[in-house]
C-alpha cells in the first residue's frame, strides 16, 4: 500500500502491480477478464468498447473526464458501478434500463451533476447509492422504487431543495445528509420517524426551530452518529442523552452560553436540561470539534463522554473552563473521570480560558497536547504520569515561548518530562 495523503489520513492508495494482481485473481485467474471493468483516472472522456456487456460484474470508471452517459447498455451481470470524483453532466432516461443486479451506484463528487433520471427506478436491486457531493436539486421520482436501498448518501449536496418522499424508501438503514441545502420542517421530521429500519442519520442543522424539531424527536435522535450545527443563535442548546450513536459532534459560527444535557418529555417531546444524568451517555462520541462560538463558556458536558477520543475548540473567546469544576462536583462523585480515552487535544486562540479541569488527569491514551494562542492557560491538568510514556510519548506542542515559561507545573518532574520532549 502507498501514501494516498489527498483523500484523507484513512487512505491508501494500493500500488499499481498488486491492483493487476488482485484482478487477475477476481477474475479467475484472468479467465474472466471483462467481469471487471477497472480504468480509475486515465483520461477517459467516454465509456469504453465492452465485448460482451453481459458479462461485467463490477465496473470503476472514476476520476475520469466522462460528461455524458448515453444509451442503454446491457449489463444483466452488473452488480458495481462506480463514477465518482468526475466530470458527469448528464445521464440518459434510459441508462440504467437494463441493469437488473446492480447493487451498488456511486456518482459522488460529480460537481456539474444537477439531475438522476427518473429511469434510476429500473434499479430493482439497488442498495447502495451514493451521489454526496453532486449539485442535484431533486431527488429522481423513480427513486422512491427503490425498495431494496438500504445506503443513501446525500452529504453536500448544496442545491437539494427537499426530500420530500424519502418515506417510500421503507428499508432504508443508513441516511447521510450533513451538509444538503434542503430545509428542515415538521413534515420532513414525521417522514424520517417512519423510516423504522433507519440506524445510521448524519446532518447538519442551522437554526433554533430547525435544532427543536430534530431534538425533540426520540426515534432521530437515537439513529444519528453525525452532528453539525451551524450558524446558531440561542441562549443555550440541550443535547438529548438518548444520543448514544453519536460519534461526531461540530459547532461552529454559533452564539450560545451553555451546551447542557437534556432529556426528551414523553408528553410534550421538548427537552429539558439535566445535570446529574443517572446512566451513562454520549457512550459513541469520539471527536468533538467547536469552533467560533461566542458567549460559550464552559464544556462539562463532556465529562459524560467516556469514550471521546479527539478534542478541538478554537477560536471561542469567551470560554473560561473546559470542565467547570463548580458544575463538576456532584459528576466527580459519581466516579466519574474524563478523558479516559481521549487521544489529541487540541487548544487555540481562547484568550479567557484558565482551566481544563483542576487536578492532574492520568490521559492514559493522550498523545498529542496542543496549546496555541490561549495567554490565560497557566495551569495545566498534568503530571509525570499523565499520558503515553515510551516510544509515542505524549508530546506538548506550543509555539509561544513566554507562555510555556509561564506555566505553573504540577512539580519539576513534570516539568522536566514535557519540556525535555
Amino acid at each position: 500500500m502507498e501514501d494516498a495523503e489527498q483523500y484523507g489520513t484513512e487512505c491508501v492508495r494500493m500500488h499499481d502491480v498488486v491492483r493487476e494482481m488482485a484482478l487477475w485473481i477476481a477474475s479467475e485467474l484472468g479467465r474472466e477478464k471483462e467481469a471487471f471493468i477497472v480504468h480509475a483516472g486515465v483520461g477517459l472522456n467516454k465509456i469504453p468498447k465492452v465485448k460482451n456487456w453481459n458479462s461485467v460484474r463490477r465496473m470503476s470508471l472514476m476520476k475520469n473526464k466522462i460528461r455524458n452517459l448515453a444509451g442503454s447498455p446491457e449489463c444483466l451481470e452488473l452488480t458495481a458501478f462506480l463514477m465518482q470524483r468526475g466530470e458527469l453532466v448528464n445521464i440518459s432516461s434510459k441508462f440504467f434500463k437494463s441493469m437488473p443486479k446492480l447493487q451498488v451506484l456511486d456518482l459522488s463528487f460529480n460537481e456539474h451533476l444537477t439531475k438522476v433520471p427518473d429511469g434510476v427506478s429500473d434499479l430493482v436491486s439497488l442498495k447502495y447509492l451514493n451521489l454526496s457531493d453532486t449539485g442535484i436539486r431533486h431527488l429522481p421520482k423513480g427513486l422512491q422504487e427503490l425498495k431494496k436501498l438500504i445506503h443513501l448518501n446525500l452529504e453536500h449536496t448544496l442545491q437539494l431543495s427537499s426530500i420530500a418522499g424519502i418515506s417510500n424508501l421503507h428499508n432504508l438503514m443508513i441516511l447521510k445528509l450533513a451538509g444538503s441545502g434542503f430545509s428542515w420542517d415538521r413534515g420532513i421530521v414525521e417522514e424520517l420517524e417512519t423510516l423504522e429500519h433507519l440506524e445510521i442519520l448524519t446532518l447538519e442543522i442551522h437554526c433554533p426551530p430547525h435544532l427543536e424539531l430534530f431534538f425533540s424527536s426520540l426515534r432521530l435522535t437515537s439513529c444519528t452518529r453525525f452532528l453539525e450545527i451551524l450558524k446558531l443563535e440561542s441562549t443555550g442548546i440541550a443535547i438529548p442523552v438518548t444520543m448514544n450513536k453519536l460519534r461526531y459532534f461540530i459547532i461552529t459560527n454559533c452564539t450560545i452560553p451553555e451546551i447542557k444535557m437534556g432529556s426528551i418529555c414523553n408528553k410534550s417531546n421538548m427537552v429539558s436540561p439535566i445535570h446529574n444524568p443517572s446512566e451513562p451517555c454520549f457512550l459513541s462520541l469520539s471527536k468533538v470539534y467547536i469552533n467560533k462560538c461566542r458567549g460559550l463558556r464552559e464544556l462539562t458536558l463532556l465529562m459524560f463522554a467516556s469514550n471521546l477520543k479527539e478534542l478541538e475548540v478554537r477560536y471561542s473567546d469567551q470560554l473560561e473552563d473546559i470542565i467547570n469544576k463548580e458544575k463538576a462536583c456532584e459528576v466527580e462523585e459519581s466516579g466519574i473521570v474524563p478523558f479516559a480515552k481521549l487521544v489529541s487535544l487540541y487548544l487555540r486562540s481562547l484568550p479567557k480560558l484558565k482551566n481544563i479541569y483542576w487536578n492532574p488527569l492520568r490521559f492514559p491514551c493522550l498523545k498529542i497536547f496542543n496549546v496555541i494562542e490561549c495567554p490565560n492557560l497557566k495551569k495545566l491538568p498534568l503530571d509525570s504520569q499523565s499520558g503515553i510514556h515510551g516510544e509515542n510519548r505524549l508530546v506538548l506542542g506550543y509555539r509561544e515561548e513566554s507562555w510555556i515559561e509561564g506555566v505553573e507545573w504540577e512539580d519539576e518532574a513534570t516539568k522536566t518530562r514535557f519540556l525535555s520532549s
